[in-house]
This record gives structure tokens, sequence and C-alpha cells, in this order.
């Protein structure tokens, strides 16, 4: 009798979504059926995960959500337990066909690339990629983004008051270098930057963020029918050289996508909050301004302390099982809270509080198993480039507000900022 309750409330869930996303699916409109608790990793305090999450961690690392329609789901938030789950690929599946059916999702929204797949498709394309995101094949692109990075600083220092630190240096700086990688045009940058922003925005709703993957994708397919035509020296071009039998237009305008929109607003939004803790530590601020060796150390733990993809992409258990003495059942929804696990003590002490000088965790940001993120070397370069760029240029660099003014993203996936004004003389 349970089981078959469990059934029906499972479909009554299904078909209620499925009418919401016809209108929009607005996360406003669901406060009424969706508890606090089932957002509360979204959910920030200024840099800080909210303290509730810090409780659950806890309590249980492992807990249950409490979710509508008898929908099984559990919420993972220690250190440990987040590696067992990303680690486990045969346990889990990512693939994109788990969400058909939900939410009026089908099967044609598919954005592709390597977060909504499962071996063997995803190891085929990563084996692909892999290669073009090399240390060795990433060096090519350091006099670039040097030169864009100047340019950006370069536009700042002509500006009269205050300059939106976002808009005018923690956005182009990931366009650029995107746009440079896969040797598309960046005079669409602005269209894309508004794509990649708002797949990741859950106030938008399920149809939205689907309609910007789309709406990329369509661009992208155009950008790919063109380099088979003609290959160039970028990622896409390369790709097409030594592997274009073995790929199709769709599979490559996927994960072009994935490079794109995964490496830009991670990135910018990096940028933006660490030029924010950067103003309030003094310490960093000299650290990063004055000694090399320091900037390593404080990327690193910039990543752990602001984790901004605070949620991994959502797992689907294809079999009974048991992680750290949770009993998970074939079918239930398992949600990793990246930002919860990088402030775990289990990584140390101190992991609530940012220290510019502390050696570099093992942390999560950039997920971890067959999913971590493929270009983490390249965001680091752009990172380790740009912050001692921009203090070493500015030293005088401040807020133009108060810091209670700022605005922050409400409930996104990848946390960041709405603006961040500064003055620069």
């Amino acid at each position: 009798m349970g089981s078959l309750r469990s059934r029906v409330l499972g479909w009554v869930g299904r078909r209620y979504l499925a009418w919401q996303s016809k209108k929009g699916f607005d996360l406003e409109k669901m406060s009424s059926i969706l508890p606090d608790s089932a957002l509360l990793p979204l959910k920030r305090e200024g840099l800080d995960p909210v303290a509730e999450i810090g409780a659950i961690r806890a309590e249980a690392p492992i807990s249950k959500l409490d979710l509508p329609f008898g929908m099984n789901a559990w919420l993972v938030t220690g250190y440990d337990e987040a590696k067992a789950v990303l680690g486990k690929a045969t346990g889990f599946s990512s693939d994109f066909t788990n969400l058909v059916g939900n939410a009026g999702v089908t099967e044609d929204q598919n954005p592709g690339g390597l977060g909504f797949a499962d071996p063997p498709v995803h190891t085929r394309l990563r084996k692909l990629l892999t290669p073009e995101f090399t240390m060795r094949r990433l060096s090519r692109l350091t006099p670039r983004i040097d030169e864009i990075v100047t340019e950006q600083l370069d536009a700042m220092a002509k500006a009269t008051g205050p300059v939106d630190l976002w808009q005018a240096f923690a956005l182009p700086i990931p366009s650029l270098t995107i746009c440079e990688l896969l040797g598309v045009s960046y005079e669409d940058r602005e269209d894309f930057q508004r794509l990649s922003t708002a797949r990741f925005d859950l106030f938008g709703g399920a149809s939205a963020s689907l309609g910007a993957m789309s709406e990329s994708l369509t661009y992208l397919l155009d950008i790919v029918k063109k380099q088979r035509e003609e290959p160039g020296d970028g990622l896409l071009g390369m790709l097409i050289k030594e592997h274009g039998d073995e790929i199709d237009d769709r599979e490559l305008a996927g994960l072009a996508d994935g490079v794109l929109t995964g490496g830009l607003e991670t990135t910018a939004s990096m940028l933006a909050l660490g030029a924010l803790v950067l103003l309030r530590d003094e310490t960093a601020f000299e650290a990063v301004r004055g000694d090399d060796e320091s900037v390593h150390r404080f990327v690193e733990e910039l990543l752990r302390y602001l984790t901004v993809v605070q949620m991994a992409f959502p797992r689907f258990a294809k079999e009974d099982m048991e992680i750290a003495g949770v009993k998970i059942s074939e079918g239930d929804i398992v949600l990793v809270s990246l930002s919860a696990a990088d402030r775990d003590p289990k990584l140390g002490a101190g992991m609530e509080e940012f220290d510019a000088t502390r050696e570099p965790t093992s942390h999560l940001a950039f997920s971890y198993g067959i999913h971590r993120c493929i270009g983490a070397e390249l965001a680091r370069m752009e990172l380790r480039t740009a912050y001692p760029a921009l203090v070493r240029r500015f030293p005088d660099l401040r807020l133009a507000v108060p810091a209670e003014e700022l605005s922050f993203r409400k409930v996104s996936i990848v946390y960041g900022l709405d603006e961040l004004p500064v003055l620069v003389d």
C-alpha cells in the first residue's frame, strides 16, 4: 500500500509541476508548496551559506529533503559523503532522460554536453574534449588572457566616478577568454552573458532556464556548421579536424555550450565575489598585490570558501544502496551541496572562515568524480592572472557603496552579485 501511495503522489506531483511549468514554473509562486528546507542549499547570507545548512550537516550529513507529492530526495552536506556520492558513477545517473516527463521537460530540450550524460556517452565525449584542456594546450591562451585583463583595467582607469566591477571586469574576462578558446565570434557576447545567467537563475523557472539553453544551442549549431566547412584554430575547429567523423553537430554544439556557459558565469561570479573578499580583507589584498607566491594559496582558498556552484548536477539512484549508514532506494534523487561540503570541519579547522594563508585543501569547488569541471585549470589561469593585476593596478580600490547595500542573487545554482560598484582612484 505504501509503495502504491508513493507512486500515486509522485504522479500527482509530476502533473502539477507540468501544469506549473506552462506558466513559467515561478519559484516565487511555488513557495506555498516548496518548504524552505528545499531551497536552503541555494540561499546565503552575504558570502556564507545560511547557518541552517551547517546545523543540518552537523546533525546528519545526509538528510531527507522535505518535498511534496511523495518525492524521495536526499540532501548531502558532508564532505566525505559528498565525495562518496559524486565518485559513485556506476550507482548514480545524471542523464537528462531522468528529467524527461517531469515539470513539462521533453527530450528535445536536452542541452547535450557532459553534465547531463552518463557513460558510455559521457566517457566518449570527455575523452575527445580532455586533450584540449591540458595545461600544454591551454598555455597558448596565456598571452591572450594577459591582454584581456589589461584591456579591461585600461578601460576602468579611464572611467570617472564609480565603476561596476561586474560589468567592467568580472564578466568580460571569461567571456573573451571562452570565445578565444572556442574560436567563435565575440560579437554576440551580450546575448550569451544573458543566456548564461538565465539558465542558473531558478527564479526564472525551469522553462526559462531550458529556453536559455535552447537559444544558446541554436546559435552554436550555426557556428558548428560553419566550422565544418572551414575549421579554425579554436577548440571547435580542432575537434572537427581531429575527430570530425566521431562526433555529430548536435554533440559538438552541446560540448561548446557547456564550455561557454559553464566557464563564463562561474568564473565571472568568482572574479566579482573574490574582489569583494579582497576589499574586505586588507591582509589578503596586500599579499596578492605584493607576493606572487601568495596568489596560488589565495585562489585555492577562495575557490573553497566561495564555492560559487552551490549544487552539483542532481544524481538519480540506479539501485538500492547505503552511503554513510543511510539507505538510498533506486529512483531517489540525491542533491549534493558543494558549498556546505566545502565548509565541513572534516577539511580542517576554521572552514567557516576565509584564510588567505591556508594551505590548499582538496575542495569540491569544481565537483568530483567523472563530472569534475573539465575547465578547472582554465578558470584557475584566469583567476591567478586577474586578481593580482587588479590590485596592483588599483592599490586604492574600494567599494563605492556601503557593503550592506550590495545586491546578491536570491536563489541561484551559481551564486553571485548583481553588481559591484567600486572606486578605482
